[in-house]
């Protein structure tokens, strides 16, 4: 379906599972305690079929999704089905998917494919630093993160000391990361100083991620305009700052979640490819 301007908006066509009932309108896509990937409780593997090629009648415990003609989805990527709120990861060598965000699929929902987003994770904090404290925000984010297609390659624990941590962002930056998130050092003790660190190697600032989440955070605490979160582009890449605690992370990326992937797909210029198909 054209949307106009040559942005085309992709749907599910078919849902085809032999071995349960044959075609499918609706089912409930999820993993069981092993990780396994379901459907309606069933143990499924999710396969993948271009529209137009013959499907395997006889495959057993098999769910094809059948999507346009022309779909490009390469090893990594994700569909992203209602802007995400089923996310399924391709694997190339299986053929098949697997479910990373459970939820519902249907015939005609709404659907993309997602690449994955570079990401790394720097945790900030002195006695995280030490051993003294367990780390609980860093991965909270990479949780979060990877409800959006993200996929986290690296991942440290610093002191808070401004050079430390520019340095530590700035080597992620020219390795090439799409999104770098940080947690810890933004409120006004001294010892804060994230926001010092990355305003020290910016190329560019970005005010919207931290207006955003002072704004949200007012529901939950009148404190919260004193985070001084903020958020910088450093050589094509992402960095956005947040509080130290797991509960304000989980609240701020919520208030800027439904933005963050497309900023990213802007700002790696993957935004105008292939009708809106190959994020």
């Amino acid at each position: 379906m054209d949307r106009g301007e040559g942005v085309y908006e992709m749907r599910i066509l078919r849902l085809y599972a032999p071995s349960i009932i044959g075609d499918l309108t609706l089912c409930y896509a999820h993993t069981n305690a092993s990780g396994k990937s379901c459907v309606n409780e069933v143990p499924i593997p999710l396969t993948f079929a271009r529209a137009g090629e013959t499907l395997d009648a006889g495959a057993e415990h098999a769910l094809t999704i059948v999507l346009p003609a022309g779909t490009n989805i390469d090893d990594g990527n994700f569909l992203a089905v209602k802007n995400g709120e089923t996310l399924l990861k391709w694997d190339g060598k299986a053929r098949s998917f697997c479910v990373l965000t459970p939820g519902f699929l249907s015939v005609s929902a709404p659907c993309e494919v997602w690449r994955p987003i570079k990401t790394a994770v720097l945790t900030i904090s002195d006695k995280g630093s030490r051993g003294e404290r367990p780390d609980s925000a860093g991965p909270e984010l990479e949780s979060l993160i990877s409800t959006l297609g993200g996929i986290v390659e690296d991942r440290k624990i610093v002191p808070d000391d401004e050079t430390v941590i520019a340095q530590t962002v700035d080597e992620w930056c020219e390795r090439g990361f799409n999104l770098v998130l940080t947690t810890g050092g933004t409120g006004l003790s001294p010892r804060d100083v994230t926001p010092e660190a990355l305003l020290s190697i910016a190329d560019k600032v970005v005010p919207g991620f931290g207006e955003t989440m002072r704004a949200y955070g007012q529901r939950y605490t009148e404190r919260a305009f004193l985070t001084r979160s903020v958020s910088v582009i450093r050589k094509g890449s992402l960095i956005v700052a947040f509080p130290g605690s797991r509960r304000s992370v989980r609240e701020c990326f919520e208030s800027i979640s439904s933005g963050l992937r497309h900023g990213i797909e802007i700002l790696a210029g993957w935004d105008a490819e292939c009708g809106g198909h190959s994020r």
